[in-house]
């Protein structure tokens, strides 16, 4: 179990290398909760989402041998490139398994990061026996994308500093909306949030045939996902949740909630529109819970996170174009 410590050094190391992204609030959007809104852009981070955060915290902690050795992670594309970035800003050799249905601009900008790129059919494959296999096979470490404290902690200094952000415009959240795959994001976010400002509960936002998280917390136990389920949300896809991050979020966390991927859609047409911002379909499903009505907002204080921006520009353009009504 990491602790508030543990991501105030990756907050130290990150120094320089992410950026501090703001928090935004939105009339429009303050209109529609019927309270007041803060939104976290970590569309707006080095490679377009907070994974930078977590791969960073990690890579700068291998020994010189396993830095000389190289990585190896498997992601549907976010990891990717954070994973890439870190390795180049280190001069650490990259290589990341990514399923071969990814959105083209995530592999793209992985490669155009130095990544090596290995690609597997997301539906039939096991990724992670595939890059464990690679790493056995050149000695390498492989970088998880979630269920690692090292990985936890940067990805905590995203709830560390809506915390410090809130408290320098005496705005604390009485809520806080995070997206949730494995749990990394919001077992760092909690873990910071809840040292920092004890009242805030916390919640998962995931998509509707992907609820793992919503579910394990109210059986108490991991659940699983139908290997049937799909969604527009690629960077969502888990399929149980991460053992460390859950063990975290079984302790931290308020309910679960759940979001279609029409709701997504919506919500990236809303961000657009009014906030001008760029995001992909699982960087918008807390907004997207907000504006469907998910979660009680009036009168209330809510945080939302926005993690990530890696969208195909044909699929983007596709759902501006959708009515919003």
């Amino acid at each position: 179990m990491i602790d508030i410590a543990a991501i105030e050094s990756a907050a130290k190391r990150l120094a320089g290398v992410s950026v501090r992204t703001p928090l935004l609030q939105n009339f429009e959007l303050d209109t529609a909760a019927g309270g007041k809104v803060l939104v976290k852009p970590e569309c707006l981070q080095v490679t377009g989402s907070f994974k930078i955060r977590g791969a960073y915290n990690f890579l700068s902690q291998l020994t010189p041998e396993q830095a000389r050795s190289g990585v190896v992670a498997f992601s549907s594309g976010n990891h990717a490139q954070g994973v890439a970035a870190a390795g180049s800003m280190l001069g650490i050799r990259t290589a990341i398994v990514m399923p071969e249905d990814a959105p083209r601009a995530k592999l793209e900008n992985t490669r155009k990061l130095g990544g090596e790129v290995i690609t597997y059919d997301r539906y039939t494959g096991d990724r992670e026996a595939i890059a464990r296999e690679i790493a056995a096979e050149r000695g390498a470490v492989v970088v998880p994308s979630y269920d690692h404290d090292y990985i936890i902690a940067g990805q905590g200094t995203v709830g560390l500093e809506i915390a410090e952000q809130s408290v320098e415009i005496g705005m604390e959240p009485d809520q806080v909306l995070v997206c949730c795959g494995g749990g990394g994001l919001i077992a760092g976010s909690a873990t910071a949030l809840k040292a920092r400002l004890p009242g805030v509960s916390v919640h998962t936002v995931e998509p509707e045939d992907f609820d793992d998280t919503a579910r394990s917390l109210l059986s108490g136990t991991r659940e699983s996902i139908d290997d049937s389920a799909r969604s527009i949300c690629d960077a969502l896809q888990a399929h149980m949740p991460g053992e460390l991050t859950f063990a975290i979020n079984q302790k931290l966390l308020g309910h679960g909630l759940t979001v279609s991927d029409a709701d997504a859609r919506a919500a990236m047409r809303f961000a657009f529109k009014h906030l001008k911002l760029v995001v992909e379909p699982g960087g918008a499903v807390a907004l997207a819970a907000v504006l469907a009505g998910k979660i009680d907002t009036r009168g209330k204080t809510t945080a939302v996170v926005l993690s990530g921006g890696n969208v195909d520009g044909d699929l983007f353009a596709e759902i501006q174009r959708e009515e919003s009504g």
